[in-house]
C-alpha cells in the first residue's frame, strides 16, 4: 500500500501536505494516469492493483478538478492529472533495473554537479569536492545497484564456494561487474584497472551491512510513522551453521490497511534471561524500534527452543505490559499447543508429520499410493474414503483436526509405506524407500501411538476454539467468549485423568494390535533409570510421563496466550458491524474497550462515542450492506467522524491473532518462498533482508551516503 504519492520525486507530504486520490478503477483512465505520471514499472500491474495500492496528490491536478467541502477533497469522475515537473535524472536514487546509464548522461550529470560546486559561496571556502570522491561515489552506487538486483532476484553474490580467482567474473556479483563494464561504467573500469578486482570479499560484507541498515531504517521509518506495532516471530532458520530467528512487524498503515513487514534475523544464541535480553537490546539499540508502542507479540518456535522464546516473551510482558502474548493468524492453534511441547512422545508425533508430509510432498505418485491403499483399508466405506482422500490433500498435518485425521489414516498408511518400503516391482529409488522404513518404524512405535492418541483426546476440547480463532470477525469474537467453557472441559478432564487415560490407554493399546506394535515404555527411559523390561507398567508410565503433562500443559498455554487483557481486546470485534448487526440486542461492552483508554483521542468521549457507534449500525437501513472484516470497517468513508473507534478497531487490527488481509502477508509468503528456493549453502541474513523487502525504495544515493559514514577511509585508499 502507497501512503504517498506515486510520481517519483514528488513533495507532497513533505513541503507541501496533499489529499491523495486512488488510482480510478475504469481501466482506460488508469491508463491515461499510468502515462502522465511516468511510471513505467506501474504498465503491467491491473487497474484493481492501482486502485488498491497507489495513489496520485492534488497538487498534479487542476484545481477545477478537485471539488471540496468541509471534510473531503474529491476528485471529479473525468479527472486526469496534467501537472509535473520535469524530473533530474541526477537526483533520484530509485534503482532501475537492467538499464546502464550511457556514458553521456553519465557525463551531463557529472558536469551539473560540478557546476553547482563551482558557484562560490560567502561562508565557506574551497568548497569544491575532488572529481575523486564524485566517481568514487558513482561506483559505489554501481556496486548497490547490481547488489540490490541480486538480492531481488534472491541469486547469491557468490558461488559457494566463495573463491577469488585472479580476475573478474568468478561469482554471480563479479560477472555482472564485469558485464556493466563492458557496457561503459567507466567508474567501474577504473577500479578494476587500479586494483585488478572491482570489490573485495571484505567490502562486500560491508555493503550488505549497509543494506541491512538502510532497509532496517525504512522500516523503522514507517512503522513509527503509524505508530503502535506488533512483533512476530517464527521458526528458527540456520544460515551458516548458526540459528537465527526470523522477526516481522504488524502495523496499520497511514490508510488503514493492515501490514506485515520482514525486520530481519536476530542470533538465536545465550540461554533464558540472557537470551532475552540481548534479544530487547537488538531491537531497541540496533535496530531503533520503541518497544512502548508494541501492542502485541506472537512466538511460533517449537520443541525445546520455546522455553528461550518464552523466557523472552515473559521479559518483553515485564517490561512492556501492553505488549499482549498471542496466538499467530498463520499457526492452527492446536498445531501451536503441539509444538510448544517438550514431551520426547509428543516431539515424536510433530517430527513423524514432518516426515510424512515431506515424504508424500515430493512425488504425486506416492500421494495416490496412499489413496490406493485407503480404499483397500475402507473398501465398503466410499464416502469416509473419498473423505480422508481429500483430507490427505490438503496439508492435513498442519491443520486443528490434524491428530483426528491422523488416527483414521494410521493403518492405511502403514500399509501404504510398507508397500514402498518393499519395492517389489521396483518402481521407487532406494532413498523413498529408505523413508519409507523410518516413518513405517515411527508409525509402530507404541510410544507414538499413545502420543497421538492423548493428544487426539486432548485437543479435540480445543480443536472448535482453534476453528473460529482463524475465521471472521463474528467467529473470533465468538471464540473469546467462548474460552471459558474450554477451560471448563479441560478442568474436567484434568480431575479425572484417572478415567480419561485409562479409556485413552485402551484405544492406544487396540490401535497397536491391530499394527502389530509392541506395548512397551520407551528404550531410553529404562536405560536411563536402569530398569528392567518389566521394572514399569506402561499405563503407569505415559500417564505420569504424556496424560497428566499434555493436559496441564494445554490449560496452563491457553491461560497465557488469552490473558484478560487479550481477551478484552478480541471481545473488541463486537465494534464490526455485521458483529453489532449479529448482536444487535446488546451494545459492545464499555470495559473492554477501556483497555484502550490511554491510546485513544479522547478518553472522555469514549461512552458517548460508543453508544453513537451502536446506534448507527444497529439501526440501519434496509438493504445497507454491512461490512463483514475488521478490514473493511477501517475503510468505511465516516469512520473518521469516530475518532476513538476507528483508534480502536487500528489497534485491534495489529493483534497477532487476527489474520492479515490476503494482499498484506506478501512478506511472509517471500519469507517462505526464500526458505523453500534457496539451497541451504546460499542462505545469507543481508541477501534474504533485500528479497523479501523487495518492495522498498531503494535510494542508492542514500545508501553510498551510509556507506561513506560507515567506512570514512575507504574512498582515500583507493585515491
Amino acid at each position: 500500500m502507497q501512503n504517498h504519492c506515486a510520481v517519483p520525486n514528488c513533495t507532497s507530504g513533505i513541503s507541501d501536505p496533499q489529499p491523495l486520490f486512488r488510482f480510478p478503477n475504469d481501466p482506460e483512465r488508469s491508463k491515461k494516469w499510468v502515462e502522465q505520471c511516468q511510471r513505467e514499472d506501474l504498465a503491467d500491474k491491473s487497474p484493481e492493483y492501482l486502485y488498491r495500492y497507489y495513489r496520485l496528490c492534488g497538487k498534479h491536478f487542476e484545481t477545477s478538478l478537485i471539488e471540496k467541502d468541509a471534510q473531503n477533497a474529491v476528485l471529479k469522475d473525468d479527472a486526469l492529472p496534467t501537472i509535473f515537473d520535469t524530473p533530474s535524472p541526477s537526483k533520484t536514487g530509485q534503482v532501475k533495473r537492467g538499464k546502464v546509464l550511457a556514458k553521456e548522461e553519465e557525463t551531463q550529470s557529472r558536469g551539473r554537479k560540478k557546476m553547482k560546486k563551482s558557484q562560490p559561496e560567502p561562508a565557506k571556502e574551497d568548497v569544491q569536492k575532488p572529481p575523486e570522491e564524485d566517481e568514487y561515489k558513482q561506483y559505489l552506487k554501481s556496486l548497490f545497484e547490481v547488489l540490490v538486483l541480486l538480492g531481488e532476484q534472491s541469486i547469491p553474490p557468490t558461488g559457494p564456494g566463495e573463491s577469488k580467482q585472479d580476475g573478474p567474473g568468478s561469482s554471480n556479483f563479479e560477472a555482472l561487474l564485469e558485464y556493466r563494464m563492458n557496457c561503459g561504467d567507466e567508474a567501474l573500469k577504473k577500479r578494476y584497472d587500479e586494483n585488478k578486482e572491482c570489490c573485495s570479499s571484505e567490502m562486500l560484507n560491508q555493503l550488505m551491512e549497509v543494506c541491512e541498515k538502510y532497509i532496517h531504517s525504512k522500516l523503522l521509518e514507517e512503522v513509527k510513522l503509524n505508530g503502535f506495532f506488533s512483533l512476530l516471530t517464527d521458526d528458527l532458520v540456520q544460515i551458516s551453521g548458526e540459528w537465527f530467528l526470523p522477526v516481522f512487524l504488524s502495523y496499520v498503515d497511514q490508510s488503514n490497511i493492515q501490514q506485515e513487514k520482514f525486520a530481519g534475523f536476530l542470533p538465536f544464541e545465550g540461554d533464558g534471561e540472557v537470551f532475552a535480553e540481548k534479544m530487547l537490546s537488538e531491537m531497541t539499540d540496533k535496530w531503533g524500534l520503541d518497544m512502548k508502542q508494541c501492542r502485541g507479540q506472537a512466538h511460533s518456535c517449537s520443541g525445546t527452543h520455546s522455553c528461550k522464546i518464552k523466557t523472552f516473551a515473559a521479559k518483553l510482558t515485564e517490561k512492556y505490559p501492553m505488549a499482549v502474548l498471542s496466538l499467530r493468524s498463520t499457526r492452527a492453534l492446536n498445531m501451536s499447543l503441539a509444538n510448544s511441547m517438550t514431551l520426547s512422545g509428543v516431539q515424536l508425533v510433530m517430527s513423524t508429520f514432518k516426515k510424512i508430509d515431506s515424504f508424500f510432498g515430493q512425488s504425486h505418485f506416492l500421494q495416490l499410493e496412499l489413496e490406493h491403499a485407503i480404499s483397500i483399508f475402507y473398501p465398503d466405506k466410499e464416502d469416509k474414503a473419498k473423505e480422508l482422500k481429500e483430507l490427505c490433500k490438503a496439508g492435513w498435518t498442519k491443520q486443528n483436526n490434524a491428530f483426528e485425521v491422523a488416527v483414521e489414516i494410521l493403518e492405511p498408511m502403514l500399509l501404504c509405506v510398507d508397500s514402498v518400503h518393499d519395492n517389489e516391482d521396483m518402481r521407487w529409488s532406494d532413498e523413498v524407500a529408505h523413508n519409507a522404513l523410518e516413518i513405517s518404524k515411527a508409525l509402530t512405535d507404541f510410544e507414538f501411538i499413545m502420543a497421538l492418541i492423548v493428544l487426539k483426546n486432548v485437543l479435540t476440547l480445543t480443536r472448535a476454539l482453534g476453528k473460529n480463532m482463524q475465521g471472521k470477525a463474528k467467529d473470533v469474537h465468538f471464540a473469546a467468549t467462548s474460552l471459558k467453557a474450554v477451560h471448563h472441559s479441560l478442568k474436567e478432564v484434568s480431575d479425572n485423568i484417572d478415567v480419561y487415560h485409562e479409556f485413552w490407554n485402551d484405544e492406544a493399546v487396540n490401535i497397536a494390535a491391530a499394527m502389530e506394535a509392541p506395548v512397551r515404555v520407551p528404550r531410553f527411559f529404562l536405560r536411563k533409570h536402569q530398569l528392567g523390561a518389566g521394572a514399569v507398567r506402561p499405563e503407569s508410565y505415559y500417564k505420569e510421563h504424556l496424560s497428566v503433562p499434555v493436559v496441564n500443559h494445554v490449560i496452563r498455554e491457553l491461560n497465557e496466550l488469552f490473558s484478560e487483557n487479550h481477551l478484552k481486546a478480541l471481545r473488541c470485534l463486537s465494534l464490526v458491524p455485521a458483529v453489532i448487526e449479529h448482536y444487535k440486542s446488546t451494545e459492545p461492552e464499555e470495559d473492554c474497550v477501556q483497555v484502550f483508554k490511554d491510546d485513544i483521542p479522547n478518553a472522555g468521549t469514549l461512552s458517548t462515542e460508543l453508544h453513537c457507534w451502536w446506534v448507527k449500525w444497529s439501526k440501519r437501513g434496509k438493504g445497507e450492506i454491512l461490512p463483514t472484516s475488521l478490514q473493511e470497517a477501517l475503510q468505511l468513508a465516516d469512520v473518521k467522524f469516530f475518532p476513538n473507534m476507528l483508534s480502536i478497531m487500528r489497534l485491534i487490527a495489529i493483534l497477532p491473532a487476527l489474520a492479515v488481509e490476503e494482499d498484506s502477508d506478501v512478506a511472509y509468503k517471500h519469507f517462505q518462498m526464500y526458505l523453500a528456493n534457496t539451497p541451504d549453502k546460499f542462505k545469507s541474513k543481508g541477501l534474504a533482508l533485500l528479497n523479501i523487502n523487495s518492495d522498498v525504495e531503494f535510494d542508492l544515493d542514500a545508501m553510498v551516503e551510509l556507506y561513506m559514514t560507515a567506512h570514512p577511509d575507504k574512498g582515500k585508499v583507493s585515491q
